[in-house]
């Protein structure tokens, strides 16, 4: 029976995460380690310099308290299954996408990056949308796609973001494989004071500004289907390699 450990950036209480778990057990064993609070945005981030606990929530479902998505990986893998891999790491399902250069913030993301770090086939799953998410008819496709996951495996290096339109399961159009997009950032910081008057600033988008370009992730949601983009841990860009060949002596 195969083991699948499941994480997100949500926390152990959000919606997704519960929808996803109940639709994997079905394949297998399904452990989840999972964020105490909301750490969206997040991103690649571990937990070095404080110790971490963990809180059995029922069994085969544990919180680890003050750790990142990267982190629950780790506990996951080498505290509650005892340094056997699972078969795969799922991570999510996300409230919200994680679309174009947005996926480096993402701890979703990152939880299932981590997931390939240590050598397991990852995926992340996010919903496109903003409210009323319709998570029991996304968590079906997840478990679609991790039924092949778990047959065919992944490339090594490889791990796949996956973004679902929030849409009834039988109104989705299909599934394509995309490319990662673009968007121009228009964060804005607010300036507020505390009540000793002194001050503090929250970072928020005004707006997201995705790119439809076709063939990406965007665009993809954009028009009912499902947007896979294979994502892989070389981040070296080959393409600059020669036009930066002067700098080397």
């Amino acid at each position: 029976m195969p083991t699948i450990l499941v994480t997100n950036d949500d926390g152990y209480f959000s919606d997704g995460l519960k929808a996803l778990r109940d639709s994997l057990k079905s394949l297998g064993r399904v452990v989840v380690v999972a964020p105490d609070r909301n750490l969206s945005g997040v991103g690649h981030s571990l937990t070095f310099t404080e110790p971490l606990r963990m809180r059995r929530i029922e069994e085969d479902f544990y919180a680890v308290i003050g750790g990142t998505p990267a982190d629950c990986i780790h506990l996951g893998y080498r505290v509650i299954l005892g340094e056997v891999k699972p078969d795969i790491v799922c991570s999510g399902i996300n409230q919200g996408p994680n679309l174009a250069e947005d996926i480096t913030y993402s701890g979703t993301v990152s939880g299932a990056m981590e997931g390939r770090i240590i050598g397991v086939p990852s995926v992340a799953f996010s919903a496109f949308g903003r409210e009323d998410f319709l998570f029991e008819d996304m968590a079906k496709v997840c478990r679609d796609i991790v039924d092949k996951l778990l047959l065919r495996g992944l490339p090594e290096d490889t791990y796949l973001n996956v973004n679902i339109p929030n849409l009834r399961y039988e109104e989705i159009k299909g599934v394509k494989i995309t490319r990662q997009g673009k968007r121009a950032y228009k964060e804005k910081v607010f300036k507020y004071l505390d009540p000793h008057g002194k001050p503090l600033y929250w970072i928020a988008a005004e707006e997201f500004g995705w790119q439809a370009e076709e063939g990406t992730d965007y665009w993809a949601v954009m028009n009912g289907y499902v947007s896979i983009t294979p994502l892989h841990l070389d981040m070296t860009n080959y393409r600059a390699t020669e036009d930066i060949r002067y700098l080397e002596y």
